[in-house]
């Protein structure tokens, strides 16, 4: 079975550890530097094995070392965000912290796929892409799967409509720049244009951009937490067990969309390679220019790392 290892044991990477077994994905590992509360949730998460019917092995620790022998890592790891606070104003304290999980990493695990959850999301798996040296492929940050399925989520609570039926596609930096595509967005192929009206439609987009803020506002002492786990796990589902699943991803792009080194929301076929394919698709003007500021805001989050420059 595989090994999956959570890094974080806050109420992403502990939801994350549950769908994950639930999905008898694989055994999980719950770190935290808090070493009782990765223990305490692990044995929580077995215990309730019985009930759920899953038979997934789950273990806590407090060494990032416990990623070594990991076939697919989540890492959560990270401070929240908080009322009035911006994704960018972590990027400097989580930075330091999403360093030392990518060096364990890097010394751990040489072979694992990497699903990068801590915001600033683009900028931190950039990060954890030069400092573990892994190919592109395994590398990948979780912001399109959940930016779609808020986009899903409003569009159909609008439409009166199973989310099973709405389709959407969110490119981007996961952030207030993202850039949900209305004309690759529709209700069993219908486009939504055909149900919504546009200054209608133009609510539901802000909306979306401002998904995560909206969640924090209402929780007032932390963050979202079951979509973001949520869709964590569905990327992992669909590398570990070869899904070939189309899903938007923080991918390294590199002349892809006319962009280059750096990590950006976008279209991509995820198996057992890892990223398999990213797949362009044909923009219009308007949204190569959304993309472009999107991708320019990434890019500043990257200069602020004052990382050497890639020897790639």
């Amino acid at each position: 079975m595989p090994k999956i290892a959570v890094v974080g044991a806050g109420n992403v990477g502990a939801s994350a550890a549950l769908y994950a077994a639930e999905a008898e994905l694989g055994d999980v590992t719950l770190i935290d530097i808090l070493e009782g509360v990765a223990k305490g949730k692990a044995l929580d998460l077995l215990e309730a094995g019985p009930v759920r019917g899953y038979d997934s092995m789950i273990e806590g620790i407090g060494d990032l070392r416990a990623v070594a022998g990991s076939d697919l890592i989540i890492v959560t790891a990270g401070l929240p965000r908080k009322p009035g606070m911006s994704r960018t104003d972590l990027l400097k304290a989580n930075a330091d912290i999403i360093r030392g999980v990518a060096e364990a990493i890097r010394d751990h695990a040489p072979k694992a796929f990497v699903i990068m959850v801590t915001n600033p999301l683009d900028v931190m798996t950039y990060l954890t892409y030069r400092i573990t040296g892994f190919p592109r492929e395994r590398v990948l940050g979780m912001a399109g799967v959940l930016d779609s399925s808020r986009f899903r989520t409003f569009l159909a609570q609008e439409v009166g409509v199973s989310v099973e039926d709405v389709q959407a596609m969110v490119l981007g930096g996961h952030g207030d720049t993202m850039v949900p595509l209305l004309r690759y967005s529709t209700i069993s192929g219908i486009p939504v244009e055909n149900f919504i009206k546009p200054a209608r439609l133009a609510e539901i987009v802000q909306r979306t951009r401002d998904g995560g803020a909206e969640i924090v506002k209402l929780l007032q002492t932390g963050s979202a937490f079951y979509a973001p786990a949520a869709s964590a796990v569905q990327m992992a589902e669909s590398i570990l067990r070869d899904k070939k699943r189309l899903l938007p991803v923080a991918a390294y792009l590199n002349g892809e969309y006319g962009l280059k080194d750096l990590y950006l929301g976008v279209p991509a076929l995820l198996g057992a390679k890892g990223v398999e394919k990213i797949v362009e698709l044909t923009l219009t003007a308007e949204e190569k220019a959304a993309l472009a500021r999107s991708a320019e805001e990434v890019k500043k989050g990257i200069a602020d790392l004052a990382l050497e420059p890639a020897a790639r």
